[in-house]
């Protein structure tokens, strides 16, 4: 790669985290903006056992990185739910440099508002408070079988299938994985 060439991808990644920064106070939302690790995102779309029949929704998916990763590396189709615009903007044009971009959709929106029953798998990386809030919402719109995966918070009294405990760059992180079950 050219430096000048590399000189333009620095700069383009110093305006991506300037601008991450810059979103952690969108006004409404009720979590700040922090990004999932590439390597937490991995493991959480592998722990959910994300394939090519899958439709992977993201709860406040920030930058866009987990569906474009769900559908770039596991072959889903997927779509992000953000409530900051300019997040959605940016994903949106994320997703068409990675090629993915006929694959998964953007929205912006409010997580309790918008109709789930499509996802075979939902993540979120949000707030214990917001997991305990949605847990209703997942457990009566999500079909029976459907995966959810949390980075680091659980649903209260709702024990994950599975968890897992990674250390990435010094930081611990904990990834929940749930099924939803059968409706009485």
């Amino acid at each position: 790669m050219s430096g000048r060439r590399r000189a333009g991808r620095l700069a383009v990644i110093a305006g991506l985290a300037l601008f991450g920064a810059a979103a952690c106070g969108y006004p409404g939302a009720d979590v700040p903006y922090v990004q999932t690790p590439h390597e937490v995102v991995a493991e959480m779309l592998r722990l959910a056992g994300v394939g090519r029949d899958d439709v992977v929704y993201d709860l406040g998916s920030g930058d866009g990185r987990l569906v474009i990763a769900a559908a770039r590396d596991f072959g889903a189709r997927g779509a992000g739910i953000e409530i900051d615009p300019k997040l959605v903007a940016l994903s949106t044009e994320s997703a068409r440099r990675a090629g993915v971009a006929d694959r998964v959709t953007f929205r912006e929106g409010d997580l309790f508002q918008m109709d789930l029953s499509p996802a075979t798998v939902v993540t979120l990386y949000l707030s214990p408070e917001l997991n305990l809030r949605l847990r209703p919402k997942f457990l009566r719109e999500l079909r029976p079988g459907a995966r959810i995966v949390s980075h680091d918070y659980g649903m209260g009294d709702w024990a994950p299938a599975r968890t897992l405990r990674m250390e990435v760059r010094g930081r611990v992180s904990y990834i929940h994985f749930w099924v939803v079950p059968a409706r009485p």
